[in-house]
């Protein structure tokens, strides 16, 4: 395929030609996807459960059913995991070019289905038209990347200097077997395909667990890689309520791996379940969230931060794991920057993210907004100030879905939980500081550790910031997303602490190593004397 131009969030808002696209997708979508009863798939062929359907409706309006999906059980698991096992062999020692070229026709697939994708994604969790197209231009582009890497790396095959005379020396990569994908909401499309991705092309086969917040997505992914010539059993899809699966994935051993992004509490619990009920260590590969920190200094543009804070904390409702969720400014500025925070903050429209002028959505679920209702009130009762925002919206157009305001609170001591627990809300702290050293020491004191950003004007700012920051993503001076918008091939998206695993994140050179171990072959060849 021809090389496609890059595409991202901040350049999509710039193309008007978009919308006619995505208007006329959601109504491909209204019509000829919602509503219907949904299968898994397992060992290629359409698999139903005798313990029946769940229904998955739309954050928009919970009037609209998206779908009804089966509720798999642990017999179902295993049967995925046998089903890739069987598979294994034969794709794992299928050339890796032939790999490649299946995943150029996928990104093929998915560049024509992309506005009936995001769309789905708009039903399905109620991201707005701009970030669900970005959305799938990631998962894109990460193919092409992706794809670009295994040719400029030889598949990573290696020949290495003899270790005696004769010897012919190589360094070979070999697939595991079976992994196990357990993806999100928030990213439905591409945090599960960045996964399976990793998994598949360098050989390995998948059992994919998608989220019940997105099992729709999940199905039109899992029929472009089908599409795309992945053959049957190399990839698995169940659905259904993941304690049904967790004992079967932790501790079949024909399980080699597992890859799983979402809550600090679930990846450690398969963390420690994989490595204590297993027969010997395998890889498990985690990304669970943050708590991220954005710095503004008094030696930045504020109109810039501003900006860049809004738009990270915000976005899809600081659903991401990348969210602007505290904010440290320098005491000197603080008024004033709260000031102009506000007044953009109040510009924000709100309501049906189907429209075209939205930028705020809906929030996922009822216990999202349970989380929203419970933060802001013990925030009020810790003598917090809601400089903002902090209202349920139940009323006229918002009365069927779960909206929230955007919410900024001020005044709570530092080591408040609101400082320390994830939330994924549309809510920032903020507190002062009068050092940078007393800001980088706000900033790290959290066992997170996955993205934050500075704004400041001052070269010594940031290189300090950048030193002294322990966080895997960092950002200085971004206007269309203080922490977020990290892009494949540009930003390695990569957790420390307890927001990672391996040290190698997905978007970033070194991911795919996370899914090959390595084989060292030796040929001694016959040497002639003189």
């Amino acid at each position: 395929m021809g090389s496609q131009p890059k595409i991202t969030y901040v350049s999509l808002t710039l193309d008007e030609t978009i919308h006619p696209n995505y208007e006329e997708a959601l109504k491909v979508v209204e019509n000829e996807l919602l509503g219907k009863t949904y299968p898994m798939y397992i060992d290629g062929q359409e698999v139903y459960s005798d313990r029946g359907v769940f229904e998955k409706r739309s954050p928009i309006n919970t009037e609209i059913i998206v779908g009804r999906f089966q509720k798999g059980t642990r017999t179902h698991a295993r049967e995925a995991i046998e089903a890739a096992h069987r598979a294994f062999k034969e794709w794992g020692s299928t050339d890796w070019r032939e790999r490649v070229e299946i995943f150029r026709k996928l990104q093929d697939i998915l560049t024509k289905e992309r506005f009936k994708i995001a769309a789905t994604i708009t039903y399905e969790v109620g991201k707005n038209r701009l970030e669900a197209l970005a959305e799938v231009y990631e998962a894109i582009d990460a193919i092409r990347y992706y794809t670009e890497l295994m040719e400029k790396e030889n598949g990573y095959i290696k020949r290495m200097s003899p270790g005696a005379p004769g010897e012919e020396t190589w360094s070979i990569p070999r697939p595991y077997g079976v992994w196990v994908v357990i993806s999100p909401f928030n990213f439905p499309l591409m945090l599960a395909s960045g996964m399976m991705l990793g998994a598949i092309l360098t050989g390995n086969t998948v059992v994919w667990k998608p989220t019940s917040e997105a099992p729709l997505t999940a199905i039109l992914l899992y029929k472009a890689y089908m599409d795309a010539g992945i053959p049957k059993g190399v990839l698995n899809l169940v659905t259904g309520p993941g304690g049904e699966f967790e004992d079967e994935f932790v501790t079949n051993p024909k399980v080699e791996g597992i890859a799983f992004t979402g809550s600090r509490d679930v990846g450690m619990r398969l963390f420690r379940r994989f490595h204590t009920e297993q027969p010997y260590p395998k890889p498990i590969v985690l990304e669970m969230g943050s708590k991220n920190p954005t710095i503004v200094t008094e030696k930045a543009d504020l109109d810039k931060a501003v900006e860049g804070i809004v738009r990270a904390a915000f976005g899809y409702g600081g659903q991401k794991c990348s969210a602007t969720s505290r904010v440290y400014v320098q005491s000197s500025i603080k008024d004033k920057f709260l000031e102009k925070l506000i007044e953009r903050t109040r510009k924000i429209v709100i309501g049906d993210p189907r429209k075209k002028e939205v930028f705020l959505g809906p929030i996922i679920n009822k216990a999202a907004v349970e989380k929203f209702q419970k933060a802001v009130e013990e925030a009020l009762k810790s003598g917090g100030r809601v400089l903002i925002g902090g209202r349920v919206l139940n009323e006229g157009e918002f009365s069927k879905g779960f909206y929230v305001e955007p919410t900024i609170i001020d005044g709570l001591p530092h080591g408040h939980r609101l400082f320390k627990e994830e939330l994924f809300i549309p809510l920032i702290v903020v507190d002062s500081f009068d050092t940078l050293e007393e800001a980088l020491k706000k900033a790290n004191d959290t066992e997170y550790g996955l993205t934050a950003g500075i704004f400041s004007e001052d070269e010594n700012e940031i290189k300090y910031f950048f030193e002294n920051i322990e966080f895997g993503v960092t950002y200085a001076n971004r206007r269309g997303g203080a922490t977020t918008g990290a892009w494949p091939g540009a930003q390695t998206f990569v957790g420390w602490k307890a927001s990672g695993a391996t040290g190698k994140g997905v978007g970033g050179p070194y991911y795919l190593l996370n899914y090959i171990r390595e084989q060292a072959r030796t040929i001694v060849r016959e040497t002639k004397e003189k």
